[in-house]
């Protein structure tokens, strides 16, 4: 296997699951076919700034270690200004409806912020389903997103 793919599955395995050490990592990435040494783990998540931070109930677990989340967020505000055409919200949920194949491409960046806003998301080619934790966090993440849509006045 491709260092790049073993290192996307890792990417994906510890944002799905609550992975604290090496050997969970390891025993994840078997079940998912993927055979690594303790070494080439250890080494992945040298290079991939792999850190231990508490979860939101306060257990250890591997996420990725981000310097500057402002890029990152600049980028999303950036893609919503240029991508989204339309937002609506139904109770707890965000729907974004963007332009032709950039549905997908947004709702990556958002899953990268790990916004607390953003229980998850689901994309497609066009739309993203973003699930809040409450009706109120809904209301706050579609005026956040709002905030940075293009609108006619910018036209």
């Amino acid at each position: 296997m491709k260092k790049t793919d073993r290192q996307a599955a890792i990417e994906q395995l510890i944002t799905q699951y609550p992975i604290a050490t090496q050997e969970d990592l390891m025993a994840r990435l078997k079940a998912e076919g993927i055979a690594a040494t303790q070494a080439t783990i250890s080494r992945d998540i040298r290079e991939m700034q792999i850190v231990k931070s508490p979860d939101d109930r306060g257990r250890s677990r591997y996420t990725i270690f981000k310097a500057s989340n402002q890029n990152e967020q600049d980028r999303l505000f950036e893609s919503l200004h240029d991508v989204v055409t339309g937002v609506d919200r139904v109770e707890f949920m965000t729907i974004i409806h963007t332009l032709p194949s950039n549905g997908n491409l947004l709702a990556a960046i958002i899953d990268d912020l790990n916004l607390p806003e953003v229980a998850g998301t689901l994309a497609g080619h066009d739309t993203i389903f973003i699930v809040s934790p409450s009706v109120e966090v809904a209301k706050s993440l579609q005026s956040l997103i709002m905030a940075h849509v293009q609108t006619d006045d910018d036209l």
